[in-house]
């Protein structure tokens, strides 16, 4: 997904389910439970759309894509450990709720430390053995890398604000130490 810029999209499949009183559920887009309001009628039954699904939720699935390149396990050494600028990588996973929460603010740090930072994602899920090497336990988790190594006090798990970011990120860049 590389140049893509970072929002959750939605791929819809329906699982069916038995009705309930011909009351047809759906997510919004907010990913919400949305019912029909009064006096919406279709077809002579509320909430019907004519479809075949039997009433049933429509389920939708998050995929996250980001501003910030991916990196695979076969790619993680010459695009993170041997990189001259330092390096942030974002742990993700498409199922994590704060991971979506994050992907614009990932953005725009991709582009506001364009040239100082080089920014990848890495996907939980895909990639376990760096999960085990670098003991991501919460998502999303960044680190920090420079000179091929984890700078120290960089490690930070949970979502945060643009603000909170930016000063993170600030002040690791002023003193760029590696232990």
């Amino acid at each position: 997904m590389i140049g893509s810029l970072c929002s959750p999209t939605f791929s819809t499949g329906v699982s069916p389910s038995p009705p309930v009183r011909s009351v047809r559920r759906s997510l919004n887009q907010s990913g919400f439970l949305s019912l029909p309001g009064p006096g919406k009628r279709r077809n002579g039954r509320v909430g019907s759309s004519g479809s075949s699904n039997g009433g049933g939720f429509s389920a939708r699935r998050f995929t996250i894509r980001c501003g910030a390149p991916s990196v695979v396990e076969s790619e993680f050494s010459e695009k993170v450990l041997q990189s001259e600028p330092p390096v942030l990588v974002e742990f993700v996973a498409d199922w994590c709720g704060p991971c979506r929460l994050m992907s614009s603010v990932i953005d725009w740090a991709s582009e506001e430390y364009k040239g100082r930072l080089n920014i990848f994602k890495i996907d939980h899920d895909s990639n376990p053995k760096i999960i085990e090497e670098y003991k991501v336990y919460g998502l999303p988790a960044i680190i920090l890398f420079k000179n091929g190594k984890e700078v120290p006090e960089s490690r930070w798990e949970g979502a945060m604000t643009k603000a909170k970011l930016k000063e993170h990120l600030d002040s690791l860049l002023e003193s760029t130490t590696v232990a």
